[in-house]
Order: C-alpha cells, then sequence, then structure tokens
C-alpha cells in the first residue's frame, strides 16, 4: 500500500495553513520541514512537544523530519553536525518519527573519504535513538548523481535512501538511468516532476521523472510518497535554498500549487490502478 504525505509549508507558512492544506486534500500525513519560516531543525524540544500535541488533535502524524542534515559545505570539523544530529534525533522521538531526511553534503566531490567518514558516523548516532538517516539525490552535493548515490549505498551501511526523480533530472540523469537502478533501494519517494529539456518544474506526470512507471513499479510496496511540489517559491525556500525556479505553470497562491501537486499524484494513482483505502492506495 502506498501513503501519502507532503511538505506542507509550501502550502503556508504558519502551522494553521498547512493543516488546512492538509485537510483540503485528505492527507493525514506530513514531512515536516518548517513552520512559521523556522527551520525543523532549529525548534527547542519544548516546540516540538507543543506541536506534537496540536498534530495528535488534528489526526496528522510524522513522515519524516524534513531536516537540511548534510546541506553544508564539507568541513573538518564533526562536531557541529553531530550537534544538529543529536538534536533532531530527540526531536524525531518527540513527534514520534523514526525517519530523518538528509544529505551528504556540499563542495564535496573531491572528498569521498571523508563524506563517507561523515556519514558512517552519523548513521552510527542516529542508531543510538533508532532513527533512520534517509539520504536524498540532490543536485549540489555528493550523492546527487546515480554514481555517487550507488556509491553510498554500497559504502555506508545503514544509510537509508530517498529517491526524488527530479533531481536526478537537474543534474542530467534520466529516468531510465535511476528508476531501474533504485527503486527496489530506496525507503520512500519524494514527488517531484521536472521538464529535462527546459528544467522547468511542473506537476507529477507533466514532465520526464516517468512518476507513472514508478507507481507501476510499487504496486507490491508498502511505502511513502511524499509529494514536493516546488511549483510555486514558498517562504522556506527563500530562506534556505534560494535558487531560481523555472515553471511551466503559473499559479496565483501557493494553495493552489499545494492542491494541483496532490491533484496531480492522485489521478497518477486512479490511472496507474490503485483504489483509496483505508488512508492509503492500493493497486488493483
Amino acid at each position: 500500500m502506498i501513503r501519502l504525505s507532503a511538505f506542507s509549508d509550501e502550502a503556508g507558512d504558519s502551522l494553521s495553513q498547512q493543516l488546512q492544506a492538509l485537510h483540503r486534500n485528505g492527507l493525514s500525513m506530513m514531512e515536516l520541514r518548517s513552520v512559521d519560516r523556522k527551520n525543523i531543525s532549529t525548534f527547542t524540544e519544548a516546540e516540538a512537544r507543543a506541536m506534537r500535541a496540536e498534530l495528535d488533535r488534528e489526526g496528522i502524524t510524522l513522515s519524516a523530519l524534513g531536516s537540511p542534515l548534510g546541506k553544508v559545505d564539507l568541513d573538518e570539523r564533526f562536531a557541529p553536525v553531530e550537534d544538529q544530529l543529536r538534536h533532531l534525533c530527540e526531536l524525531a522521538l518527540i513527534y514520534g518519527t523514526d525517519r530523518i531526511r538528509m544529505f551528504s553534503f556540499k563542495k564535496a566531490y573531491g572528498d569521498r573519504s571523508r563524506v563517507l567518514e561523515y556519514l558512517s558516523r552519523m548513521v552510527e548516532i542516529a542508531n543510538e535513538y533508532g532513527v533512520k538517516l534517509c539520504h536524498e539525490n540532490e543536485k549540489g552535493i555528493y550523492g546527487d548523481t546515480a554514481e555517487r548515490v550507488a556509491d553510498l549505498m554500497e559504502s555506508v551501511q545503514g544509510l537509508r535512501f530517498v529517491y526524488d526523480p527530479a533531481n536526478f533530472l537537474q543534474t542530467g540523469e534520466t529516468a531510465d538511468q535511476t528508476l531501474d537502478r533504485f527503486c527496489d533501494r530506496c525507503d520512500y519517494f519524494h514527488v517531484k516532476d521536472v521538464v529535462l529539456k527546459t528544467g522547468q518544474l511542473v506537476p507529477a506526470g507533466h514532465g520526464d521523472g516517468q512518476i507513472s512507471t514508478l507507481l507501476e513499479r510499487l504496486k507490491d510496496r508498502d511505502t511513502i510518497l511524499t509529494v514536493e511540489p516546488h511549483l510555486k517559491v514558498f517562504g522556506s525556500y527563500q530562506d534556505i535554498d534560494g535558487e531560481k525556479m523555472e515553471h511551466k505553470f503559473f499559479f496565483e497562491t501557493n494553495d493552489q500549487a499545494f492542491d494541483a501537486a496532490v491533484n496531480a499524484l492522485k489521478e497518477l494513482l486512479g490511472r496507474a490502478g490503485y483504489r483509496e483505502v483505508d488512508g492509503g492506495y492500493q493497486a488493483n
């Protein structure tokens, strides 16, 4: 069965806006990245407990913490990374999730040995808390291309992986090169699509990410699809990434863009023969 989650901060900054977007789209799960433009990694434990209580009241659970862990320049000092990781693990336990989305460092292409050393140590620390580190392929980090993702899979024992088709496309990798290679080896999936030729971000099924093929491949799997629209610039993106986004479709509001992304994925699920049941999507 497939369960749907989403980066709801793309619909709105405040928690109330995010909850409204989730309820409006029939989603009961989120990948928490930011609230009020405050990144998850900076929340205090008290803030996390208060937010967990609100989420419980609203019937929302977390699929993962959408953390920025490892989305920094590779540095000789491991201590700041460890401090952030331990804090995120404590937050994960408060929120009731055992997954933390993370990255494999910027400006790191020429220092494979240190990347592997850091990631291995990070997995060991996360294991102390019973938390899984889930690496997302993203342009500009060590694990952005198919070859380097495969290297991490073979070299870092215990590291888990998120498959993001659009991010691979943005590094010049095609879905033909990555889908068969990684689909069965990833814990869960981000749903974001892009037109390879132009680099324009589009709703699922309108680009070259072969989302329909991915859904066919997942028919015998129990997994999570996290909608990460990127169809309109949103607050936390400006604060953290700030790179220019290219879009093919125009949406007046972030709510409209978020709804369009969720609806596009649900349409693809229907076309692929899935039916909604017990809060998830089951293949016929």
